[in-house]
């Protein structure tokens, strides 16, 4: 019997294209492939992953956060904000369903704070952003760099998890460690998130871009590319598409997760600047809202009622969801304020944001390196 997959995050830098991937860095040898049959493709897609496949592509999304600068500028006034609820975009990764938690059980009005979470699809929730519907948005702290590059600026005020085996390389027999891949062929959607996942398990393993072939195809079809193709050796793919290749491919394996490079993949709340400078007392009741959420999902006696509420946000069983929720690594009090202290590493939310600059640049995602500092306010969580 078939088992329903999480549709999670388009997320990924966690966002999903539709189009075509950006082009490689000079190093890195690069082939198309012919889309899978479609009809093959559409029954074994998640929900998002069929409404994604439907959006702009990164490329256009880009275009289109530049054309919705000026409106996010004009809309986004301290006026605007003066009375009316926080308006956040929400989407399918565990990290931000666990806002759930607190919508249902009424934690925001105990805390004083008015809200309205929106429910989107990833890379719809970052167009409403740019387009000065929203307060905030929930973002890889990549992808806020995309959207401030084309003109939305933001700032991360919140970490809410980073990526903990969510996103994985997954390759078949009999290839069992990433040093196996050289010379091999290595399918993934050039320059999101898992192109990034993919170069560092090459660096940690002492291979170069250049030393594999990568093949350029969308996300939700490299599970199928996988377990079709003759000389497809691997695929780089987060939730529930890595899980899909596993399945896909007899014999498949996971030979490296981003539970391997810890804070690689931060998520964020990310906030227009005007809306944090008008209303900077209640996003501080946010943050304090999302501790509790962590807690209550990390508590033994409390965790099956919150993973209950998240599994049924996204239209799944309890028990399919909680692997999910385990690749997930919420982020509490002390260890948001140790990710926000300043450092090259990937602990610090400033060492992952401007290596996910340098790969955004590498593989022109956009053009412009990115002031890093700018993006990243810790003051509400390191007040002193």
């Amino acid at each position: 019997m078939a088992t329903a997959v999480a549709p999670l995050r388009g997320r990924f830098i966690r966002s999903a294209s539709a189009g075509t991937g950006h082009a490689a860095g000079p190093c890195t040898s690069m082939v198309r492939i012919d889309d899978p049959d479609p009809g093959l493709l559409e029954k074994t897609m998640t929900r998002p992953a069929l409404a994604l496949r439907r959006l702009l592509s990164r490329r256009s999304v880009r275009h289109a956060l530049g054309a919705a600068a000026t409106a996010a500028t004009l809309l986004m006034t301290p006026a605007a904000h003066a009375a009316a609820p926080l308006k956040i975009g929400y989407s399918d990764w565990p990290g931000w369903v666990a806002f759930q938690v607190a919508l249902d059980k009424g934690w925001f009005k105990e805390a004083g704070v008015d809200v309205d979470f929106e429910w989107f699809d990833y890379s719809a929730s970052l167009d409403a952003f740019s387009a000065g519907k929203l307060d905030a948005v929930a973002a890889t702290n990549g992808d806020a760099l995309v959207t401030g590059s084309a003109g939305a600026k933001n700032v991360m005020i919140l970490l809410t998890d980073y990526s903990a085996g969510n996103d994985m390389i997954v390759a078949k027999p009999p290839l069992r460690t990433v040093e196996a891949l050289k010379g091999r062929k290595v399918g993934v959607e050039l320059g999101l998130v898992d192109h990034l996942l993919l170069e560092t398990a090459l660096q940690k393993h002492g291979l170069k871009d250049g030393d594999v072939t990568l093949v350029n195809a969308k996300t939700n079809e490299l599970p199928q590319v996988l377990g079709s193709s003759t000389d497809i050796a691997a695929v780089a793919a987060w939730q529930p598409n890595a899980g899909e290749a596993l399945k896909r491919a007899p014999g498949a394996r996971a030979i490296f997760t981003s539970a391997d490079a810890p804070g690689l993949i931060y998520d964020a709340i990310t906030v227009a600047p005007a809306s944090l400078a008008a209303r900077r007392a209640d996003w501080a009741k946010v943050i304090k809202v999302w501790y509790r959420c962590v807690a209550y999902i990390n508590d033994p006696k409390t965790q099956a009622d919150a993973v209950r509420i998240m599994s049924a946000r996204v239209g799944l069983a309890p028990e399919q969801y909680l692997p999910l929720l385990k690749g997930t690594h919420l982020l509490d009090e002390a260890a948001a304020k140790r990710a926000f202290r300043k450092g090259d590493g990937l602990d610090s939310i400033y060492g992952s944001t401007r290596n996910a600059n340098a790969f955004n640049v590498r593989n022109s995602v956009y053009k412009q390196s990115q002031d890093v500092d700018a993006y990243i306010d810790p003051r509400l969580v390191m007040p002193h």
